[in-house]
Protein backbone atom coordinates (compact mmCIF):
# COMPACT_ATOMS: atom_id res chain seq x y z
CA UNK A 1 0.00 0.00 0.00
CA UNK A 2 1.32 3.69 -1.06
CA UNK A 3 2.31 5.29 2.28
CA UNK A 4 0.27 7.81 4.00
CA UNK A 5 -2.80 6.30 1.58
CA UNK A 6 -4.76 5.36 4.38
CA UNK A 7 -2.53 4.18 6.70
CA UNK A 8 -2.01 4.63 10.56
CA UNK A 9 0.34 7.87 11.49
CA UNK A 10 4.04 7.88 11.84
CA UNK A 11 5.65 8.38 14.89
CA UNK A 12 8.55 9.99 14.41
CA UNK A 13 10.11 12.83 16.37
CA UNK A 14 9.62 16.05 14.43
CA UNK A 15 12.84 17.72 13.47
CA UNK A 16 13.43 21.17 12.34
CA UNK A 17 15.77 22.20 9.29
CA UNK A 18 18.27 25.30 10.15
CA UNK A 19 17.26 27.93 7.26
CA UNK A 20 18.10 31.22 7.63
CA UNK A 21 15.52 33.41 8.61
CA UNK A 22 14.56 35.93 5.55
CA UNK A 23 16.33 39.47 6.09
CA UNK A 24 12.69 40.79 5.60
CA UNK A 25 11.44 39.26 8.98
CA UNK A 26 13.68 41.85 11.17
CA UNK A 27 13.33 45.10 8.73
CA UNK A 28 10.77 47.89 9.50
CA UNK A 29 11.94 50.50 7.65
CA UNK A 30 9.38 52.44 6.89
CA UNK A 31 6.77 49.73 7.11
CA UNK A 32 6.84 49.19 10.86
CA UNK A 33 3.06 47.83 11.34
CA UNK A 34 3.13 45.10 8.38
CA UNK A 35 0.69 42.29 9.38
CA UNK A 36 3.36 39.42 7.99
CA UNK A 37 6.89 40.46 7.53
CA UNK A 38 6.80 43.00 4.37
CA UNK A 39 3.05 42.13 3.67
CA UNK A 40 1.27 45.26 2.52
CA UNK A 41 -2.57 46.34 4.06
CA UNK A 42 -4.30 49.43 4.56
CA UNK A 43 -3.12 51.18 7.74
CA UNK A 44 -5.77 51.52 10.64
CA UNK A 45 -4.88 55.28 10.31
CA UNK A 46 -4.95 57.04 7.19
CA UNK A 47 -4.44 60.44 8.81
CA UNK A 48 -0.66 60.22 8.72
CA UNK A 49 2.13 61.02 5.44
CA UNK A 50 3.71 58.17 4.25
CA UNK A 51 6.67 58.12 1.45
CA UNK A 52 5.12 58.55 -2.67
CA UNK A 53 4.55 56.13 -4.49
CA UNK A 54 4.64 53.35 -1.43
CA UNK A 55 1.37 51.80 0.44
CA UNK A 56 1.66 52.19 4.21
CA UNK A 57 1.07 48.86 6.12
CA UNK A 58 0.14 47.40 9.65
CA UNK A 59 2.13 45.53 11.39
CA UNK A 60 0.38 43.45 13.96
CA UNK A 61 2.62 40.14 14.10
CA UNK A 62 5.20 39.20 16.88
CA UNK A 63 9.03 39.43 14.57
CA UNK A 64 10.12 35.80 15.71
CA UNK A 65 14.27 35.91 15.59
CA UNK A 66 16.42 33.17 15.57
CA UNK A 67 16.45 31.61 18.91
CA UNK A 68 13.18 31.95 19.51
CA UNK A 69 10.58 28.32 20.01
CA UNK A 70 7.34 28.14 19.21
CA UNK A 71 5.91 24.98 20.70
CA UNK A 72 2.41 23.96 18.65
CA UNK A 73 0.24 20.90 19.93
CA UNK A 74 -0.84 18.50 17.05
CA UNK A 75 -3.18 16.09 16.66
CA UNK A 76 -1.53 13.04 14.86
CA UNK A 77 -3.20 11.56 11.90
CA UNK A 78 -6.50 8.94 12.78
CA UNK A 79 -5.64 5.44 11.77
CA UNK A 80 -8.02 3.50 9.78
CA UNK A 81 -9.84 7.12 8.95
CA UNK A 82 -12.76 6.17 6.94
CA UNK A 83 -12.68 6.97 2.98
CA UNK A 84 -15.36 8.60 1.14
CA UNK A 85 -17.40 6.01 0.03
CA UNK A 86 -17.36 7.32 -3.82
CA UNK A 87 -14.07 5.24 -4.67
CA UNK A 88 -11.75 8.21 -4.14
CA UNK A 89 -8.75 8.09 -2.38
CA UNK A 90 -7.50 10.19 0.51
CA UNK A 91 -7.39 13.74 0.49
CA UNK A 92 -4.54 15.83 1.53
CA UNK A 93 -3.92 19.66 1.61
CA UNK A 94 -0.75 21.60 1.29
CA UNK A 95 -0.45 24.75 3.05
CA UNK A 96 2.08 27.71 2.03
CA UNK A 97 5.08 26.90 -0.36
CA UNK A 98 6.51 30.37 -1.71
CA UNK A 99 9.34 28.86 -3.54
CA UNK A 100 10.46 26.44 -1.20
CA UNK A 101 10.49 23.83 -4.13
CA UNK A 102 13.08 21.28 -2.39
CA UNK A 103 10.75 21.31 0.51
CA UNK A 104 8.15 20.42 -1.34
CA UNK A 105 9.21 17.66 -2.81
CA UNK A 106 10.35 16.06 0.32
CA UNK A 107 7.29 16.63 2.37
CA UNK A 108 4.85 14.74 -0.84
CA UNK A 109 7.69 12.10 -0.76
CA UNK A 110 7.13 11.64 2.96
CA UNK A 111 3.64 11.36 2.39
CA UNK A 112 3.95 8.95 0.05
CA UNK A 113 2.35 11.30 -2.76
CA UNK A 114 5.35 11.58 -5.33
CA UNK A 115 8.26 9.05 -5.67
CA UNK A 116 12.03 9.63 -5.33
CA UNK A 117 11.90 11.67 -8.82
CA UNK A 118 8.98 13.25 -8.01
CA UNK A 119 6.28 11.76 -9.92
CA UNK A 120 2.72 11.06 -8.83
CA UNK A 121 2.49 7.62 -6.62
CA UNK A 122 -0.58 8.24 -5.05
CA UNK A 123 -3.25 6.56 -7.38
CA UNK A 124 -6.42 7.93 -6.59
CA UNK A 125 -5.42 10.15 -3.77
CA UNK A 126 -6.68 13.93 -3.88
CA UNK A 127 -4.36 16.64 -2.93
CA UNK A 128 -5.34 20.68 -2.37
CA UNK A 129 -2.88 23.38 -2.38
CA UNK A 130 -3.96 26.06 -0.50
CA UNK A 131 -2.06 28.49 -2.58
CA UNK A 132 0.67 30.76 -2.13
CA UNK A 133 3.03 29.16 -4.52
CA UNK A 134 6.00 32.29 -5.04
CA UNK A 135 7.80 35.11 -3.42
CA UNK A 136 10.56 34.60 -0.46
CA UNK A 137 11.75 31.32 -1.48
CA UNK A 138 13.99 30.86 -4.41
CA UNK A 139 12.03 28.88 -6.90
CA UNK A 140 8.12 29.63 -7.15
CA UNK A 141 7.95 29.01 -10.91
CA UNK A 142 9.10 25.57 -10.10
CA UNK A 143 6.58 24.87 -7.59
CA UNK A 144 3.76 26.56 -10.07
CA UNK A 145 5.02 23.97 -13.03
CA UNK A 146 5.32 21.02 -10.23
CA UNK A 147 2.26 21.72 -9.39
CA UNK A 148 0.68 22.08 -12.90
CA UNK A 149 2.48 18.38 -14.12
CA UNK A 150 1.25 16.67 -10.51
CA UNK A 151 -2.22 17.51 -11.57
CA UNK A 152 -2.11 15.97 -15.48
CA UNK A 153 -0.43 12.58 -13.52
CA UNK A 154 -2.93 12.51 -10.76
CA UNK A 155 -6.07 13.07 -13.53
CA UNK A 156 -4.51 9.76 -15.28
CA UNK A 157 -3.87 7.77 -11.92
CA UNK A 158 -7.74 8.23 -10.76
CA UNK A 159 -6.96 10.96 -8.00
CA UNK A 160 -6.56 14.66 -8.83
CA UNK A 161 -4.05 17.66 -7.92
CA UNK A 162 -5.98 20.97 -7.52
CA UNK A 163 -4.93 24.44 -6.34
CA UNK A 164 -6.45 27.42 -4.62
CA UNK A 165 -5.80 30.86 -5.45
CA UNK A 166 -3.50 32.82 -3.04
CA UNK A 167 -2.73 36.46 -2.07
CA UNK A 168 0.96 35.96 -3.51
CA UNK A 169 -0.80 34.75 -6.62
CA UNK A 170 -2.95 38.16 -6.81
CA UNK A 171 0.33 39.95 -6.34
CA UNK A 172 2.48 38.18 -8.89
CA UNK A 173 -0.59 38.19 -11.80
CA UNK A 174 -0.75 42.37 -10.74
CA UNK A 175 2.65 42.82 -10.84
CA UNK A 176 3.04 41.54 -14.25
CA UNK A 177 0.28 42.73 -15.35
CA UNK A 178 -0.01 46.69 -14.23
CA UNK A 179 3.71 46.76 -13.30
CA UNK A 180 4.34 50.51 -11.70
CA UNK A 181 1.10 51.54 -12.81
CA UNK A 182 -0.83 53.84 -9.93
CA UNK A 183 -3.17 52.55 -7.88
CA UNK A 184 -5.90 53.56 -5.15
CA UNK A 185 -4.80 51.85 -2.02
CA UNK A 186 -7.17 54.01 0.31
CA UNK A 187 -4.00 55.41 1.68
CA UNK A 188 -2.68 57.20 -1.25
CA UNK A 189 -0.77 55.88 -4.35
CA UNK A 190 0.87 52.23 -4.43
CA UNK A 191 1.80 49.69 -7.54
CA UNK A 192 1.77 46.14 -7.33
CA UNK A 193 5.49 45.63 -8.74
CA UNK A 194 6.31 47.87 -5.30
CA UNK A 195 4.39 45.84 -3.36
CA UNK A 196 5.33 42.47 -5.26
CA UNK A 197 8.66 43.34 -4.10
CA UNK A 198 8.08 44.59 -0.35
CA UNK A 199 6.30 41.06 -0.08
CA UNK A 200 9.53 39.01 -1.69
CA UNK A 201 8.97 39.30 -5.01
CA UNK A 202 12.17 37.23 -6.57
CA UNK A 203 13.60 38.33 -9.94
CA UNK A 204 14.11 35.01 -11.01
CA UNK A 205 10.59 34.23 -10.90
CA UNK A 206 9.05 36.78 -12.81
CA UNK A 207 12.08 36.29 -15.56
CA UNK A 208 10.76 33.08 -16.01
CA UNK A 209 7.39 33.73 -15.52
CA UNK A 210 4.98 32.33 -18.62
CA UNK A 211 1.73 33.29 -20.18
CA UNK A 212 0.56 29.63 -19.46
CA UNK A 213 1.41 30.72 -15.91
CA UNK A 214 -0.35 33.50 -15.65
CA UNK A 215 -3.31 31.70 -17.28
CA UNK A 216 -3.05 29.14 -14.57
CA UNK A 217 -3.13 31.01 -11.74
CA UNK A 218 -5.71 33.45 -13.14
CA UNK A 219 -8.17 30.39 -13.51
CA UNK A 220 -7.74 28.96 -9.81
CA UNK A 221 -10.88 28.82 -7.09
CA UNK A 222 -10.87 31.33 -4.22
CA UNK A 223 -12.86 28.34 -2.43
CA UNK A 224 -13.51 24.31 -2.13
CA UNK A 225 -15.51 21.95 0.01
CA UNK A 226 -14.31 18.76 0.22
CA UNK A 227 -15.27 16.08 2.46
CA UNK A 228 -17.06 18.57 5.23
CA UNK A 229 -13.70 20.64 4.75
CA UNK A 230 -14.31 24.25 3.85
CA UNK A 231 -10.72 24.77 2.01
CA UNK A 232 -9.72 28.79 1.49
CA UNK A 233 -6.11 30.72 1.34
CA UNK A 234 -6.99 33.22 4.03
CA UNK A 235 -8.12 33.19 7.53
CA UNK A 236 -10.48 36.04 6.86
CA UNK A 237 -14.34 36.70 6.14
CA UNK A 238 -13.47 38.58 3.34
CA UNK A 239 -14.83 35.58 0.90
CA UNK A 240 -18.33 37.05 1.91
CA UNK A 241 -18.31 40.18 0.18
CA UNK A 242 -17.73 38.09 -3.45
CA UNK A 243 -20.88 35.83 -3.35
CA UNK A 244 -23.16 33.73 -1.49
CA UNK A 245 -22.00 30.82 -2.82
CA UNK A 246 -18.72 28.53 -3.44
CA UNK A 247 -19.70 29.06 -7.20
CA UNK A 248 -20.33 32.75 -6.70
CA UNK A 249 -17.26 33.46 -5.10
CA UNK A 250 -14.83 31.77 -7.45
CA UNK A 251 -16.71 33.46 -10.77
CA UNK A 252 -16.55 36.94 -8.68
CA UNK A 253 -12.54 36.20 -8.33
CA UNK A 254 -12.21 34.83 -12.01
CA UNK A 255 -14.45 37.74 -13.42
CA UNK A 256 -12.50 40.25 -11.59
CA UNK A 257 -9.17 39.16 -12.51
CA UNK A 258 -10.42 38.73 -16.49
CA UNK A 259 -11.85 42.13 -16.69
CA UNK A 260 -7.80 43.85 -15.74
CA UNK A 261 -8.75 46.39 -13.66
CA UNK A 262 -5.70 47.52 -11.40
CA UNK A 263 -8.05 49.06 -8.59
CA UNK A 264 -10.13 46.56 -8.96
CA UNK A 265 -7.28 43.69 -8.42
CA UNK A 266 -5.58 45.95 -6.11
CA UNK A 267 -8.87 45.48 -3.71
CA UNK A 268 -9.05 42.10 -4.22
CA UNK A 269 -5.69 41.22 -3.17
CA UNK A 270 -6.21 44.12 -0.14
CA UNK A 271 -9.01 41.67 1.36
CA UNK A 272 -7.19 38.56 0.61
CA UNK A 273 -4.41 39.65 2.66
CA UNK A 274 -6.42 40.34 5.72
CA UNK A 275 -5.95 37.37 8.52
CA UNK A 276 -6.30 36.57 12.41
CA UNK A 277 -10.64 36.55 11.60
CA UNK A 278 -10.77 33.13 13.68
CA UNK A 279 -8.39 33.98 16.38
CA UNK A 280 -9.14 35.26 19.87
CA UNK A 281 -12.25 35.88 21.42
CA UNK A 282 -15.41 35.92 18.28
CA UNK A 283 -13.08 33.85 16.37
CA UNK A 284 -15.26 30.27 16.84
CA UNK A 285 -18.46 32.56 15.37
CA UNK A 286 -16.02 33.64 12.13
CA UNK A 287 -15.41 30.48 11.02
CA UNK A 288 -19.89 29.73 11.72
CA UNK A 289 -20.54 32.74 9.52
CA UNK A 290 -18.49 31.27 6.75
CA UNK A 291 -19.50 27.63 7.30
CA UNK A 292 -23.07 28.53 7.88
CA UNK A 293 -23.19 30.66 4.43
CA UNK A 294 -20.95 27.82 2.16
CA UNK A 295 -21.17 24.61 3.67
CA UNK A 296 -18.85 22.37 6.07
CA UNK A 297 -18.06 21.08 9.32
CA UNK A 298 -14.52 22.84 9.20
CA UNK A 299 -12.63 25.63 7.88
CA UNK A 300 -8.71 25.08 6.63
CA UNK A 301 -6.80 27.68 5.28
CA UNK A 302 -3.34 29.22 4.75
CA UNK A 303 -1.81 32.35 4.94
CA UNK A 304 -0.89 33.22 8.50
CA UNK A 305 1.54 31.22 9.74
CA UNK A 306 1.21 29.37 12.79
CA UNK A 307 4.44 30.79 14.96
CA UNK A 308 2.43 34.53 14.14
CA UNK A 309 -0.82 32.78 14.75
CA UNK A 310 -0.35 31.73 18.08
CA UNK A 311 1.77 34.89 19.20
CA UNK A 312 3.70 32.49 21.11
CA UNK A 313 7.36 33.32 21.62
CA UNK A 314 10.19 31.32 23.39
CA UNK A 315 13.80 31.93 25.05
CA UNK A 316 15.13 35.25 23.70
CA UNK A 317 18.53 34.62 25.27
CA UNK A 318 20.06 33.36 21.52
CA UNK A 319 21.24 30.34 22.92
CA UNK A 320 19.37 28.04 20.98
CA UNK A 321 19.77 28.39 17.30
CA UNK A 322 16.91 26.59 15.79
CA UNK A 323 14.18 28.44 14.24
CA UNK A 324 10.23 28.08 15.40
CA UNK A 325 9.35 24.14 16.12
CA UNK A 326 6.17 23.26 14.41
CA UNK A 327 5.31 19.51 14.31
CA UNK A 328 1.96 20.13 12.33
CA UNK A 329 -1.01 21.74 11.61
CA UNK A 330 -3.12 23.81 14.21
CA UNK A 331 -6.41 23.51 15.45
CA UNK A 332 -8.42 26.40 16.95
CA UNK A 333 -11.49 28.45 17.14
CA UNK A 334 -13.53 26.05 19.13
CA UNK A 335 -11.86 22.57 16.28
CA UNK A 336 -13.83 24.36 13.58
CA UNK A 337 -10.80 25.54 12.06
CA UNK A 338 -7.01 24.26 11.16
CA UNK A 339 -4.29 26.46 10.04
CA UNK A 340 -1.84 24.63 7.53
CA UNK A 341 0.73 27.53 6.88
CA UNK A 342 3.81 26.46 9.18
CA UNK A 343 6.04 28.64 8.31
CA UNK A 344 8.31 27.69 5.89
CA UNK A 345 9.55 31.23 5.29
CA UNK A 346 10.95 31.47 8.65
CA UNK A 347 12.66 27.76 9.23
CA UNK A 348 9.13 26.56 9.94
CA UNK A 349 7.92 23.69 8.98
CA UNK A 350 5.85 23.13 4.84
CA UNK A 351 2.99 20.94 6.25
CA UNK A 352 1.41 17.86 3.77
CA UNK A 353 -1.72 16.60 6.18
CA UNK A 354 -4.18 14.01 5.39
CA UNK A 355 -7.38 15.10 6.28
CA UNK A 356 -9.42 14.98 8.52
CA UNK A 357 -8.24 15.31 11.82
CA UNK A 358 -9.40 14.82 15.09
CA UNK A 359 -10.64 17.50 17.56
Amino acid sequence: MTQGAGQGPEVRTPTVRDFRVPAYVHEAGPYAQGTHPGEVVPPLDESEDYPEGYTPTQRDLPVINRGDTVLVSVVPEAAGTAQPETGQGPLYVVGDVHGYLDQLVAALQEKGLVDAEGNWSAGTARLWFLGDFTDRGPDGIGVIDLVMRLSAEAAAAGGYCKALMGNHELLLLGAKRFGDTPVNSGAGTATFHAAWLLNGGQKTDMDRLQDHHLQWMARLDAMELVDGHLLVHSDTTAYLDYGDSIEAVNDTVRETIARNDADEVWDLFRKFTKRFSFRDEGGADAVRSLLDVYGGTRIVHGHSPIPYLLGEVGSEDGEDESGPVVAGPHIYADGLAIAMDGGVTMAGKLLVQQLPLDS
